[in-house]
């Protein structure tokens, strides 16, 4: 089996992989303080509460954003598994081709999701993840990488709003009953909602102008679904096109040695 590990800024992603098949995942908070032996003993309780043995991991793959925390997630993989992880960055095959003024400049979780959409959608793409930040990534239909937009995340601006209107309260991000909020909390929702809604619409309809063939627009994300459903251009949303990603990595570089 293979533990693919996706390492934001503001969440861990973890997925075991038997073959092509997602048997399991988990979504855990990203601590950058944490020790190797702190997430080794995560995620082996992960483990042990769904009855998977960590012996039965026999490959390990990891992309992060977070630099600090790759070290302590290599010894860990040691540590625990007994594996030397793959890790996305230079030098690893992907099969991408990056047509930027500098390809590395291109974030690990921008890469895996490009090459997971290309796999299994095929160009031309636009593809929206909510993470931390709202990331827009623009593949060509013969799916070269064009370029994108980077804007703060749902998360980030909410607390932003809180933190610095003295009056706002936090609230939970869920759909109001009208976008006329007759409330604080409702007027909030309100705006927060809609006006990412507009905000990925937006962006969408314009880079859409710059395409020659119409692109088939995919979100994923812990806040795609929320979005989703209100947005008239995304069209799919793959809460896994990470992990989906770092798999087909995996098995593009093992390929390579095996020829």
């Amino acid at each position: 089996m293979l533990l693919a590990i996706d390492v934001g800024n503001t969440n861990i992603m973890l997925g075991v992989y038997n073959g092509e098949e997602l048997k399991m995942c988990w979504r855990i908070s990203t601590n950058r303080e944490q020790t190797d032996d702190e997430y080794g003993v995560i995620i082996r309780n992960l483990f042990q509460q769904n009855g998977l043995q960590a012996e039965c991991i026999k490959a390990m793959i990891i992309s992060s954003v977070v630099p600090p925390l790759r070290y302590p997630l290599e010894k860990m993989a040691e540590k625990y598994f007994q594996l030397s992880p793959l890790i996305v960055g230079p030098g690893i095959k992907t099969g991408l081709n990056i047509l930027m003024d500098n390809p590395r400049e291109l974030g690990a979780d921008r890469v895996v999701n490009s090459v997971a959409a290309i796999e299994l959608y095929g160009g031309p793409l636009i593809i929206v993840d909510f993470g931390t930040a709202t990331t827009f990534c623009v593949i060509s239909e013969k799916g070269d990488y064009l370029g994108g937009a980077i804007a703060p995340g749902i998360g980030i601006s909410t607390e932003a709003l809180f933190q610095k209107a003295a009056k706002l309260p936090r609230v939970e991000l869920v759909k109001p009953p009208k976008v006329i909020g007759k409330d604080t909390v409702s007027s909030m929702q309100s705006g927060i909602i809609y006006g990412f809604v507009g905000q990925v619409d937006g962006i969408v309809r314009r880079m859409i102008r710059e395409f020659p063939k119409k692109p088939f627009v995919v979100a994923t994300g812990g806040l795609a679904g929320l979005i989703a459903k209100e947005s008239e251009t995304i069209e799919k949303v793959n809460h896994f096109l990470t992990l989906e990603g770092l798999r087909i990595i995996y098995k593009k570089n093992i390929s390579r040695e095996k020829n």
